[in-house]
């Protein structure tokens, strides 16, 4: 069982044509992603990597009937990118680019709550269903299927954990890199009440970090209402006030928003914290066995 995306997702590439598109649509395909077509302005009616390519969403969605996006496209044009595909009907986009400016996704964020749509990143890795489908630029070798879910801040943590979790014997169900940046579609109190509502998803590993109030919000849900174990990581340990660790959403800027704070919260609330990814794995493994 998966959350968001399995071997029947139909998908479609924003950015096709370019040089990442192209990269990480090839990949994606290799891992046997139903990758349906793309789409870039002005070379509709071309085939790329096999696929068809389409000027609009709206055209490709039409012929396709790709229900998930992944969008590749320069800073500048993602936030239109975004909405474009929503107005589209896309039930699923993935937006990959980084450095897209807070006030376009402010407005995207606005424009997509009239939608049907549900949108993961921007700026982050995508989203994987071990097995089965691959959304975004993550090296798909590392995620051995199982019944592990797992949600994350970070790009490279998400790939961590999942080496982790196979080292510890067990596989992932889906994976989901929700993006570091201010203002992002899917926050981590939402894919942990997904989570909690798949049946084939046995435990729980969430990744956050420094800065913001995502991950006190999503303990405070699973507090009362989560019903599968959880364990827990926060990125930015030794992080200082007012400094910017990597995403721009990393700063510490309250009292609740240091390392130290998010993981007490998370603690009283009852998801299992480790102070090292390294043991995440071995964590979620006792836990299952108990």
């Amino acid at each position: 069982m998966s959350i968001l995306v399995n071997k029947q997702s139909k998908i479609l590439v924003q950015g096709f044509t370019g040089t990442e598109g192209t990269f990480h649509a090839t990949q994606m395909i290799e891992y046997g992603t139903n990758v349906v077509g793309g789409v870039t302005p002005n070379k509709g009616g071309t085939l790329h990597l096999d696929r068809p390519v389409f000027n609009t969403v709206a055209e490709a969605v039409s012929e396709t009937g790709a229900n998930v996006s992944i969008i590749f496209v320069p800073p500048a044009f993602a936030a239109d990118a975004i909405m474009e595909a929503a107005n589209a009907g896309v039930e699923l986009i993935v937006c990959i680019t980084e450095g897209i400016p807070v006030q376009d996704m402010v407005k995207a964020k606005l424009y997509l709550q009239g939608t049907k749509s549900r949108l993961i990143g921007p700026n982050c890795p995508g989203i994987i269903t071990a097995g089965e489908c691959k959304v975004g630029i993550m090296p798909g070798f590392v995620f051995k299927k199982g019944k592990i879910g797992i949600v994350s801040k970070s790009g490279t943590l998400t790939y961590e954990a999942s080496d982790q979790v196979a080292k510890a014997g067990l596989g992932v169900s889906t994976a989901i890199g929700i993006g570091g940046d201010p203002i992002i579609g899917t926050t981590t109190r939402e894919a942990l009440e997904m989570f909690m509502n798949d049946p084939e998803t046995e435990g729980v590993v969430m990744i956050g970090e420094i800065g913001g109030g995502m991950e006190a919000e999503a303990a405070r849900w699973y507090k009362e209402n989560g019903k599968k174990p959880v364990v827990g990581f926060i990125a930015g340990q030794t992080a200082p006030p007012g400094r910017r660790m990597g995403h721009a959403g990393a700063i510490v800027g309250g009292a609740e928003d240091t390392a130290a704070a998010k993981m007490k919260i998370m603690e009283e609330c009852g998801i299992t914290v480790v102070s090292s990814p390294a043991d995440i794995g071995v964590t979620i493994a006792k836990i299952l066995k108990k």
